[in-house]
Formats: structure tokens, sequence, C-alpha cells
């Protein structure tokens, strides 16, 4: 960018983030100026007005950034346009600076000291202290003596709920988010114990952390309902059996994910101080009944010493624990006691029985539930991944898209795209895209084909390593020059079209189990889908080059360098710019032919080009018209320019030796020149100049250049 323009952004940009400082600022001078001598009342008016309607704007914006962290600003502009509204207040106000409302500034300050950050507080303390000295020092009545003692009020203010204040707001926070954390976290270990998601293979992160809170939120409210559900759907049931068989409590106790200790999940009953556990498994009551898988019925004063989840010990004198079997394994109890020792009945027995039923068919309901919204959520995905691939062109396009789509399955700290070269003899891979930590040294740096993990998934088609442990000391990914970041997750996923592995994406994290058997089959499904649109934009990229460029050479072919050319000339006319031509023909090529055979002459062509290619320079177009004929268009060039360039690009060519089927040959070219507009006002006359200028070449000598002159038309004609 010119730095001109540059430096204009710069000042604009600045001015904007200042300018609501800047309209606090010039009201608070007009304050000052008339405190003393009040405007007339149409242009007190007409001030007032104007302030109102600023501060409104600035109050709007500060509302609209309420979640935000970039307040900065806003906090400046709004808090100094209260310190000229609080003092013009407390100047209309009865004892104006000495009276009773002049407290409001240090409310104003206290306020700015606990709710903005501290840049803006230190301002806001500022504009407070200047505004009030300038009025004492215009108002007749007023001296600096009083100062003193409200700055210092002031400075008191502000520091103590800078320290106090802000300290409290940032404990309550503290207390909140260690609650919501640990809510979520119950939850999760509920959903956990009802099976409706897997046991993680290390601790979850906190939810309040920004990695935790993306991925999972989606994944929390989904696990919420379904515990609720749950909650409700017993607590309803355990209702209904305490009335029907005349219970004082009804609860249901679950197994841990150890096994060897019961939770008490849900109860229905008059007691108010209930114990949650755990509780031993093995023991008394529980442990018989979950052993032997069948009901469990005890009577007596010792059944009080075998129900744990009372906190004071109740009258009762019978209990029955039966137990939630699934698949034929316990899962859990269902207590029921009473408060006479009374025995239960067969029919007692079958609706107990039919009641654990229940209880696993609305959990294995909510299990499926769960898994159909996860299928659903999962599909959505997939499916915003595709239409995002779908809509990439390109190569970059597929790679950016690609690693973007994979971060709504999995969170993770560090992707590279490695592309292989099948062509290479050796085997070549070439890390073409990465982001994250080290990303800038990756990208470009290519390696053979080795033992390492990328190498290995790419013969094998399959992700590596296994379960998505990273182990660095051990494991190679790229080479071990070539190394990623140390962390403990990373996965190598092919990019397999047709049995044809085209690269890998490689993805870690440092989030240890990031990769599990959650992710990875989903991961997988994506790199299939990367790997089908990486294929179909290099088979557009390739269409496009057999449709534009001449396939032995690789330059322009003479259709597209027309339309290049024709645009040129529009651009040109339009900015008045020059612009040259130029044509070469290599000289006596039928004779190469001819004497050599066409493997030569066409390594003849192939040299030529390349000739072309490192003679001219980068806004030049240059394509081969047929045969032997080249034509070369040059932009912002005016006839001696483009003679200079001729004359290097037929040095460069007569001072080239072509060696093939043991013999060395030397060739040279003849070149016309024409410049627009004298050649020609487009490119067809210009072109046919060119033509003119050439054939010109040809019939005095060969191996020269010759510029277009009027004296040439129809030249070649004659």
């Amino acid at each position: 960018m010119d730095p001109v323009v540059r430096a204009a952004f710069t000042a604009e940009k600045a001015v904007a983030r200042g300018l609501g400082t800047a309209i606090a600022l010039a009201f608070a001078v007009c304050l000052v100026r008339f405190a003393g001598e009040p405007l007339p009342p149409p242009w007190a008016t007409i001030l007032e007005a104007a302030f109102a309607l600023s501060l409104l704007v600035r109050t709007r914006r500060r509302l609209r950034r309420l979640g935000s962290t970039d307040t900065l600003q806003y906090d400046l502009e709004l808090f100094t346009h209260l310190v000229v509204l609080t003092y013009a207040v407390v100047l209309r106000a009865p004892g104006s600076m000495d009276g009773p409302y002049y407290p409001a500034v240090y409310v104003l300050v206290m306020l700015a000291a606990g709710f903005t950050k501290p840049p803006a507080a230190i301002v806001t303390i500022v504009s407070a202290i200047a505004l009030e000295t300038a009025l004492d020092v215009t108002l007749p009545d007023r001296s600096l003596g009083s100062l003193v003692p409200h700055a210092a009020l002031i400075a008191a203010f502000a520091t103590l709920n800078l320290f106090v204040f802000r300290a409290e707001i940032a404990r309550v926070r503290r207390l909140s988010r260690a609650h919501v954390d640990g809510e979520l976290q119950k939850m999760r270990d509920d959903a956990r114990s009802y099976r409706l998601i897997g046991a993680p293979a290390t601790a979850a992160p906190p939810a309040s952390s920004p990695r935790a809170s993306v991925p999972r939120g989606d994944a929390d409210r989904l696990l919420r309902s379904s515990i609720d559900q749950i909650h409700q759907t017993l607590e309803f049931a355990l209702a209904l059996v305490r009335k029907a068989v005349g219970a004082r409590s009804a609860a249901l106790l679950w197994s841990t994910e150890q096994e060897s200790a019961l939770l008490l999940r849900e109860i229905s009953t008059d007691d108010s101080e209930i114990v949650r556990g755990p509780f031993h498994a093995a023991e008394g009551l529980f442990g018989a009944a979950l052993r032997s898988g069948e009901s469990v019925t005890l009577l007596g004063s010792r059944v009080r010493r075998q129900v744990p989840f009372y906190a004071v010990a109740p009258a009762i004198e019978s209990v029955c624990v039966v137990p939630v079997r699934e698949h034929g394994h316990s899962r859990g109890l269902l207590v029921v006691d009473r408060e006479h020792a009374e025995g239960f009945s067969a029919s007692d027995l079958t609706l107990l029985s039919g009641v654990t039923d229940f209880v696993l068919r609305t959990i294995e309901n909510e299990r499926v539930f769960v898994q159909l919204e996860r299928a659903k959520v999962e599909q959505g995905k997939l499916y915003r991944a595709v239409d995002l691939l779908a809509e990439a062109t390109t190569e970059a396009q597929v790679i950016e898209a690609g690693v973007s789509s994979a971060r709504e399955f999995a969170a993770f700290d560090f992707a590279v795209v490695t592309l292989f070269d099948r062509q290479n003899k050796e085997g070549e891979h070439e890390i073409c895209a990465a982001s994250g930590e080290g990303a800038a040294e990756l990208v470009g740096q290519t390696f053979r084909h080795n033992g390492g993990l990328v190498s290995m998934v790419v013969a094998n088609r399959h992700p590596l390593p296994y379960r998505g442990d990273y182990d660095p000391a051990r494991q190679v990914v790229f080479t071990r020059k070539i190394r990623p970041p140390d962390m403990p997750a990373l996965v190598v996923l092919p990019l397999v079209v047709h049995d044809n592995t085209l690269g890998t994406l490689v993805l870690g994290s440092n989030q240890k189990g990031a990769f599990g058997d959650s992710v990875r089959p989903t991961l997988e499904v994506l790199s299939r889908h990367i790997a089908v649109s990486l294929a179909n934009a290099r088979m557009v990229k390739r269409l496009e080059d057999l449709a534009t460029t001449d396939g032995l050479t690789g330059l322009f072919n003479k259709r597209t360098l027309s339309e290049l050319a024709k645009q040129k000339i529009k651009s040109a006319e339009r900015f008045e710019k020059p612009l040259s031509a130029l044509v070469c023909d290599i000289d006596f090529f039928k004779k190469v032919n001819d004497t050599h055979g066409h493997d030569v002459g066409d390594l003849v062509i192939k040299g030529f080009a390349d000739v072309l290619r490192r003679t001219k320079r980068d806004t030049d177009a240059v394509g081969r018209f047929g045969g032997e004929e080249f034509a070369v268009v040059c932009e912002e060039t005016d006839a001696k320019g483009a003679e200079l360039l001729a004359e290097r690009i037929r040095a460069e060519l007569a001072a080239t030796t072509f060696h093939a089927k043991g013999v060395s040959l030397r060739v040279t070219c003849s070149i016309g020149v024409a410049t627009y507009p004298r050649g020609g006002a487009d490119w067809d006359a210009l072109f046919k100049s060119t033509d003119e200028a050439l054939y010109a070449a040809k019939r005095t000598g060969r191996n020269r250049v010759v510029s277009w002159h009027p004296k040439m038309r129809g030249i070649q004609a004659a």
C-alpha cells in the first residue's frame, strides 16, 4: 500500500477513535466558558440538545457492546460525557459546587473505577479534576482552596473502588464460575452414570475455559435436557410407587463409574435431610441385592441401620431393595421402606420390578434420543462442510475450507496439510499449509518418503497414531528435523480418492485424548470429502491449463493471448499508456525438423519458450501462436523499450546451444515489433503490423529485429 494512503488511513482511524472524547472536551470548554455568563435561551437550548444527542449516541454504542471485551474507546467517550453532565447538574443545583449535590461527582468516579478498564477510570478522574480546576479559576465566587480536598476525596473513592469493589466483583465471578463448573461437572457425571456419554480419557477442561465452551456448548445443552427429562420421569415414578405401596420413601441409587459405590440419584420422601452418598456397594443389604440380582426384603428394628441415605435414622421397620438390571448386570437399586413391620407382597414386588424396567426404558430412550440428536448435529456439520468444500475451486480454497470445517468436529491447536507427489521417482511430500504454533517455519518445507507417520499414512491409507496418542520422543511425524510442536494428542488423516492418496491432514491438540473414538471417525469422513474436493480442484486447474496454455511449452495459446492482448489494449487506451507487441519466429526451423527430426524440433521450441520466460518482464504476456511462432505483449512499453527487449531475446537465443541425440546446434530468430496506437488501434491491426515487420526482418537477412513503419503496410502481400 502506498505510504501516503497508509498514513491517511491511520490518521482517519485515529480521528475516529478520539472523536467522541474530543466532543466531550468541546462541551466541557463550553461549560467553563458559559458557567458565569449563561447563554441566551435559544442558544442554550441548542447546546443542551446537542449534548443530550451526543450522550445518547455514546450510551447506545456502549450498551451494544455489553458482551465485548474491547470497550475502552466507548468507556472513554461515555464517561467523559458523564463528567460534563455531572458538573453541569451540580452547578445548577442549590449550593453549586459546595452544595449537597456535589457528592454526585464521587458516585460517578466510583462507577468509573468499578466498571470500566483502568485507563478509562484514570481519564475520568483526570477529566473531573481538570474540569473542576477550570471552573474554580473561571467562576468569580470560587477559589482553588476547595480543589485539594475534593481531588483527594475523588482519588480516595476511586482507589477504594479499584481495590475493594473490583476485588469483590472478581470474587463473586470466581464463585459463580466455580458453581457453574460444579453444576456442569455434576451433570456430566450423571450423564456418564446413565451411559448417555462415554467416560472421558482424562479430566475434561473447565466449562468456563474458552476451548471447552465452544465445542461443549451444544453437547451440554443436549445432556442437560436429557438429564432433566430422566429426573422428572423418575421423580414422578417414585412418587407413584411410594403412594402405591404405602412407603415412607422410595429412592433410586445408581452405580458410579468404578461400580464400587452407589450414589443417590432420585428420592421421593418427606425427610428434608438426605445424604447423597457415596455408599459402599458391597456391604449390607445393598451388597446382597447387587450380588444376587434378586429382590431383598428386611423387617424389624435393624432396618434403619441398612438405609444409609437418611441423615437422621427414622423409625422404619421394613425395607425392600430391588436391583435394576441391564443386560444381566446390576446398574442400580430401587429402595422402598415403610414405617411399620409389614412385608412386601408378591404384587408389591411385581410392581417394584416393573418400575425398575420402566427406569431402564426411560434411560434407554434418552440414550437413543441423545445419539439421534448427536447424529443430526454431526450430519448438519458435515453438510455445511461439504457445501463449503463444494464452493472451493482451487487447492488453496479447498485446504482452507477443510481446516475450517475440521474445527466444527474437534478442538485442535495445530493443523498441517501435506501433499504427496507420486510423479517424483523417490516420492516427495510438501507442507503446503499450516496453522498454529511454529506454522510459519513449516509452510513450503519438503521431505522424501520415509518412515514417519505422514509417509506411513500415505502408504497405508489409514490414520495414525492409534487413538491419537502422540509421543514426540518416540514418533516422527514429518522428519527428525521437520517437527511439529510437542503436544499429547495428534492424528494424521489420509486424503484418499479412489485408492490414491493425495496427501494428509495433520491435527494436533494440547488436550490429551482430543482425537478419541468419538471424534476420529467423523474426521476420517471429512478427510475423504477434502480429498475429493482437492482432486476436483486439480481437475479444474488442469482443464483451465488445457484451455488456456500450449501443451508443448506451457505458454499461453493463441486464443488466450489474443484475449489478454485485447484487454491490455483497452487498458492502454483508457489510461493513455504505450503498449507494444513482438512476434518472434525461429529462422530456418523447417531445416531443423528435416535434418534432425521433429523430436529435436520440439526441443528447440521448448528451449525458445524458456528463453522468452527468462527474458520477459512480470507484466509481459507470452504465447505460442503455432509452429515456431511466438508473440509477446508488453504493457507500458514504447517502441524503444520493445526494441531493447526484442534484441535481448534475439541475443539470448543465439547464444543458447541445444543438445539432443548426440548433436549440438544453435538457432536464431527474427522478430517484428509494433507499438500501439501507431501500429494499430486494435489487436488484429497491431498483430498484422508486427507480422509485416517480421516479414521485413526475414526478407532483409533474418536474425534481426525490425520495428514496424507505415511504409511496410502491405509489404507481405506484395
